[in-house]
């Protein structure tokens, strides 16, 4: 078998489902070749080959690159005042609509320019790889005009093709109404779901199509026209869905059999029998209802009970969740959420590339798949979710190559 690189001498949590915790292999090892993994499995049974490089990873555990399938890692300035203010008693509806919020960001993002944008977001970007993650997800939604959300979508595809990292973007034009068309939301709804959106794909940078669907953004009927939309042009879906409300956004996220449904803190059983029956991903944001204090937390016994798969991202974002890192993230959806330590690690990796639509290409040790893969100082993988601010990796790997 040709291989360009072998590792071995390590631990393998392939997250495969298996009857074995986390796929587990003690004694593992994994061929690779360009950039994909040709054999994974114990040492004893790696086949004859000849790789041009061998790590021996001296016991090492190693894990799928982690994924983290929701991200605003691009925008302009910061909101740590906002923070301050909602310390002080403020809640983040009331900051909304006194002009902070998401239009904040809107026009430092705006001022900003396509250098400034990328610059910081790498900086944010050094974080989430520090923690394993390979693979990022990347909205726009902090432009909400023709120039600024091209720009942030630019600047994301720019990320995949220099921060060492896969990207993914999404165009989250229904994020905020903008300033400008606070007294005309109409004729915003028509420019975000028509020239905006159609540009975004000429240009080929779109992935997917999200929408923040909540009394104080956007109704289900104005994120249907964005969906049928989106539909047209042969684009899947997301969903921000009952973060602070039951606005009945996961049950339309079914409906249009998105990818996914994030957040969904006030989902009904309704809405999670609707999601299991259509496959649709429920992305769990700890990191957003830490730092809103929230009390509600998703229904994760109901999405246990109807089988409906749980991914865990960072909503890395300059004003509900500013965490950048993934093992942080983990440690809180399994504190806050209750999720087992496998669950939480799953959904970092397995389920995180389901929400992208990457079931196929990431997310687990497997033949076939990216040999993208992250290197641990552990014990055992239960301490990715049990340390908070420990410094664990040793090494990633994106495309079978050290990174």
């Amino acid at each position: 078998m040709k291989a360009d690189r072998l590792i071995t001498e390590c631990r393998l949590a392939t997250m495969v489902q298996s009857d074995e915790p986390y796929g587990a292999v003690e004694d593992g090892a994994i061929l690779i070749h360009h950039g994909k993994i040709v054999w994974a499995g114990p040492r004893g049974e790696l086949p004859k080959h000849k790789a041009a490089e061998t790590d021996l990873l001296g016991g090492r555990w190693v894990t799928p690159g982690l994924i983290d399938c929701h991200t605003h890692l691009v925008f302009g300035g910061d909101r740590s005042g906002e923070f301050e203010q909602r310390l002080g008693g403020a809640t983040y509806e009331e900051i909304a609509k006194a002009g902070g919020g998401i239009v904040s960001s809107v026009r430092a993002t705006r001022e900003a320019s396509e250098d400034d944008l990328f610059d910081s977001a790498m900086g944010r970007l050094e974080g989430l790889k520090a923690t394993g993650v390979t693979t990022v997800e990347i909205k726009s939604g902090y432009g909400l005009d023709m120039e600024a959300e091209l720009k942030m979508l630019r600047v994301a595809r720019r990320i995949g093709k220099e921060g060492g990292v896969r990207v993914r973007t999404s165009y989250l034009g229904l994020h905020a109404l903008p300033p400008e068309h606070r007294d005309d939301r109409d004729a915003y709804v028509d420019l975000a779901i028509g020239d905006i959106l159609t540009a975004a794909h000429d240009h080929d940078l779109v992935d997917a199509v999200d929408a923040y669907c909540e009394p104080i953004a956007f109704t289900t009927a104005e994120v249907s026209r964005l969906f049928e939309r989106a539909r047209s042009l042969g684009l899947p879906v997301r969903l921000h869905a009952d973060q602070l409300s039951d606005g009945g956004g996961a049950a339309l996220a079914a409906r249009y059999g998105a990818l996914s449904a994030d957040h969904v803190e006030h989902t009904t059983e309704e809405g999670v029998k609707a999601m299991a029956q259509a496959g649709v991903v429920a992305v769990l944001l700890p990191g957003a209802y830490l730092m809103l204090r929230e009390t509600q937390a998703p229904p994760i016994a109901l999405f246990r009970q109807h089988g409906v798969k749980m991914a865990v991202a960072s909503d890395c974002n300059p004003g509900t969740s500013p965490l950048a890192s993934m093992t942080a993230a983990i440690n809180l959806a399994c504190v806050q959420f209750r999720l087992t330590p496998e669950e939480a690690l799953a959904g970092a990796t397995r389920e995180a590339a389901r929400a992208l639509g990457l079931y196929a290409d990431v997310g687990r040790i497997r033949k076939g798949l990216a040999a993208d893969l992250a290197v641990w100082d552990i014990d055992r993988p239960a301490e990715l979710a049990y340390w908070l601010g420990k410094p664990m990796l040793h090494a990633r790997y994106v495309g079978g190559d050290p990174s």
